[in-house]
């Protein structure tokens, strides 16, 4: 198999990003409550990392930038997946 297939193959590989930044526990009764514009407390500072997660497995650790109007995370480790073999 060639480099270029290799490439191309995983090019077409999806994966699901998610970036926690904090969380939090509630009664469903009261987030049910919540209207637009609500404010949910994170037991998260916010200089806190951010924890990476690729297909709900962590991945890396960043940080919060804020690029013009946008909002993105900075990677500042990544996590060792052969870390518990």
């Amino acid at each position: 198999m060639s480099k270029n297939s290799v490439l191309d193959a995983l090019a077409k590989v999806q994966v699901e990003v998610s970036v926690v930044l904090g969380g939090t526990s509630m009664p469903i009764r009261q987030l049910l409550k919540m209207g637009r514009g609500a404010v949910i407390d994170l037991d998260a500072r916010h200089d806190a990392p951010v924890m990476v997660y690729g297909n709900d497995e962590l991945i890396a650790k960043g940080e919060v930038v804020i690029v013009g109007d946008k909002v993105a995370v900075t990677l500042t480790e990544l996590i060792d997946q052969n870390s518990d073999l």
